[in-house]
């Protein structure tokens, strides 16, 4: 009997979640780590800090509070200022603070759904018990009171662990308001089609396209080509299937058909011909366009008639 060594899975470098929205289409996002979102907290710690001390110079300078009670004013408005920061700056950017935005890095909803108020509030306030209130307690344990200190230390050890353990890394007002943090996915811009390589065994003018024969269709069935031909384009021949093959030949037929090109389309030039179609199409649209007519589907005439 001949033993086999089992292969040790490599460690995803990132932590990939899959979220799905009520359009049914999954949505793989990065969940943002620890790291950047301790990053992004420490900047709004610091932007709603500056703002309670700006507030503390103007009373201090219009003799509104006095020495004694700067230091308590000022933690009253340090908490007075940043929950609306957090709340109000997360509803108008969609989930992102002045400090997630420097980190790219913003909440969503865990059903897929847009983020609420309720949502929102609910994650800022128990930010007061899971961070703040942590925070505070580091200034306040005395070796005198070890039992208080003792349960002040556990609070927050339990509180910076919720997030490490957790897949999502999510805190508690994250578990609580159904919320969690990811990278904002990097927008990649697709090469356009018209611009490719025209394929080695394509003669240049092999297929050529009347005017008249462009008329049938329109933006619709272009795009639906275009994603025909994406999907294709990084296929080889050998990768494409029976199926594959079977869906091509009918899409050529049918245009085929429908613009009463007669010359037969051979095997090995399928796909060249939906390129040079698809080329022949958009040009032929953009140009009417610079006149003024748009052609939104093959059904344009009919409805031109209609009005």
């Amino acid at each position: 009997m001949k033993w086999r060594r089992r292969e040790k899975k490599k460690p995803a470098l990132y932590n990939r979640d899959e979220l799905m929205p009520p359009e049914g289409v999954p949505l793989h996002l990065e969940v943002a780590g620890v790291g950047a979102r301790m990053a992004a907290q420490i900047t709004d710690i610091l932007i709603t800090g500056i703002g309670a001390i700006a507030i503390i110079i103007l009373l201090a300078m219009i003799n509104l509070t006095s020495p004694q009670t700067l230091g308590a004013v000022g933690m009253m408005l340090f908490f007075i200022i940043r929950i609306p920061y957090y709340v109000l700056t997360e509803l108008a950017w969609n989930g992102q603070t002045l400090g997630k935005k420097l980190m790219k890095i913003k909440v969503v909803s865990h059903d897929g759904l847009s983020l609420s108020a309720h949502s929102l509030v609910v994650r800022n306030l128990m930010k007061e018990a899971e961070i703040f209130l942590p925070g505070t307690l580091l200034f306040t344990l005395d070796a005198a009171s070890p039992i208080a200190s003792l349960i002040a230390f556990t609070w927050i050890i339990g509180t910076l662990l919720v997030p490490v353990l957790n897949k999502r890394r999510q805190r508690l007002g994250d578990m609580i308001a159904g919320t969690y943090v990811i990278h904002l996915p990097m927008p990649v811009l697709l090469k356009d089609l018209a611009q490719s390589v025209p394929q080695p065994q394509l003669k240049k003018g092999k297929f050529t396209f009347l005017s008249h024969q462009l008329d049938h269709y329109g933006a619709f069935e272009l795009q639906t080509l275009e994603d025909l031909l994406r999907a294709q384009e990084n296929r080889t021949s050998a990768q494409m299937n029976a199926h594959q093959n079977a869906t091509i030949e009918s899409v050529i037929e049918k245009i085929r058909r429908k613009i009463s090109y007669a010359d037969p389309v051979s095997a090995p030039d399928r796909v060249a011909f939906l390129r040079a179609f698809y080329n022949a199409q958009r040009a032929h649209l953009e140009q009417k366009q610079l006149f003024g007519e748009r052609r939104k589907n093959k059904f344009h005439a009919e409805q031109d008639d209609e009005k």
